[in-house]
């Protein structure tokens, strides 16, 4: 049984980059905070440097955490109501609310600074509308 090193790259159907050659590589991955459209969080080349792109991910960022807290205080259970499909039904908003989670997570971990305080702000403000006493029935803040 002969033993081959395996190439340290993820392609192994083709050579290995050349000496240096990851160092000519751009890439837009931060490890502090940083402020303007430079960015790419969630998917791939977006918002790539363009400046409605970049306003249209804030836009995104800050619903997807108002969603979060409105499915964070969302109850649609009836009293009396069948007991299995009930945890059924709240797994399935519980899911829902973590995958949106998740994305405001990753979102958040480009350290984009404006992606920070729109994901801060969409959370408040999605507990104000939907999680505040100021937002249930009958009670004083």
């Amino acid at each position: 049984m002969e033993l081959r090193a395996l190439p340290l790259h993820h392609n192994t159907d083709s050579a290995p980059p050349p000496p240096g050659a990851a160092h000519n590589h751009h890439h837009l991955f931060h490890t502090s905070f940083y402020w303007g459209k430079e960015a790419q969080f969630l998917f791939s080349g977006w918002p790539d440097n363009n400046s409605g792109m970049y306003a249209l991910a804030l836009i995104l960022v800050f619903a997807l955490a108002i969603i979060v807290e409105f499915l964070h205080n969302l109850n649609l259970v009836k009293p009396g109501s069948n007991r299995v499909a009930t945890v059924f039904f709240q797994a399935g908003i519980r899911a829902i609310r973590a995958g949106f989670g998740y994305m405001v997570i990753l979102a958040v971990m480009s350290y984009n600074g404006g992606v920070f305080i729109a994901a801060c702000l969409g959370h408040a403000i999605g507990f104000v509308m939907f999680g505040s006493r100021l937002a249930k029935k009958g009670g004083p803040a």
